[in-house]
């Protein structure tokens, strides 16, 4: 786990590359034991981010609360679908609406040879912290991947990355079905509970896969793909990419514009404009 520190201390945009990277303080926080193999994370409350732990062979996996001071404390949220033990959380968000838990459980954990044969099908959970009830809502996934609601809630996008079969980029399979796919789901309510209706093809990503996926406040869809982050509107017409060496596999939106964008060893920094990315600097450059 790292830390950023004094981010605003950052230089002007004109900077170069050296300059950035000198002024970005970076911590290296030793994770808790409790936190084996960590994914997707979600801000949750002031003072705490969810986490997907994805197990290991000795480790249950599932979602956590951790403190974002030390000394880090862990809270198990939710391990289990009704006693069966998920495969690997992969990415979870927080409803806005009622504070519910949405996340993926894809079997990569398997695949890639720390975690035991799946229990579960591959699918999209909603955990509701008030009550403890937890729902399977969508299925038919290959690879569920990231997730990311609409600034209304109206819509959840979901990246299903099945073109990855194995424990790396050698398994890549571009012509896999559903292997690259964004999907969009309407979110209706019956009886005062969320049902996830009329899936449909969002978008395929033309260089590896979607992996991470966020929107911004106008209903844009970002996602981090072979090349960068792609983004789409609403209606799912590309508007844009960010290239960023290397891809990109998770990233998330910070204060006044910034973007954190996570690589398979580098971190990145972006500020973005209302319609267009800026350049991006590298803020930390070696191997993590």
């Amino acid at each position: 786990m790292i830390s950023l520190v004094r981010v605003k201390s950052l230089p002007s945009r004109n900077s170069d590359i050296g300059q950035m990277s000198q002024s970005c303080t970076v911590e290296m926080i030793q994770s808790p034991d409790q936190l084996a193999m960590p994914n997707g994370g979600f801000k949750y409350g002031s003072d705490r981010i969810l986490l997907c732990i994805q197990g290991d062979m000795n480790m249950p996996s599932g979602i956590v609360a951790v403190s974002t001071t030390p000394p880090y404390d862990v809270e198990q949220v939710v391990n289990s679908y009704h006693g069966r033990p998920f495969s690997s959380p992969n990415d979870v968000v927080v409803s806005a609406t009622d504070g519910s838990i949405w996340f993926t459980d894809p079997p990569y954990g398997y695949h890639q040879g720390f975690r035991p044969p799946p229990e579960l099908p591959p699918q999209v959970y909603r955990f509701d912290s008030r009550d403890g009830s937890i729902r399977a809502v969508a299925d038919g996934l290959t690879k569920p991947n990231g997730l990311c609601f609409s600034p209304d809630e109206a819509t959840l996008h979901v990246t299903d990355t099945a073109c990855i079969s194995g424990r790396s980029w050698a398994t890549f399979s571009p012509a896999q079905p559903g292997g690259a796919h964004i999907y969009a789901y309407t979110v209706s309510r019956i009886s005062g509970q969320p049902f996830l209706i009329n899936k449909r093809l969002f978008a395929h990503a033309d260089n590896g896969v979607p992996d991470g996926i966020k929107c911004d406040s106008h209903g844009n869809v970002y996602s981090g793909c072979g090349d960068g982050i792609y983004v789409w509107n609403q209606g799912g017409v590309l508007l844009g990419k960010i290239l960023v060496e290397g891809g990109v596999a998770n990233f998330c939106f910070g204060e006044e514009g910034e973007l954190f964008i996570g690589g398979e060893t580098k971190l990145w920094y972006a500020r973005l404009r209302a319609r267009s990315a800026r350049t991006i600097t590298s803020v930390l450059g070696q191997r993590l």
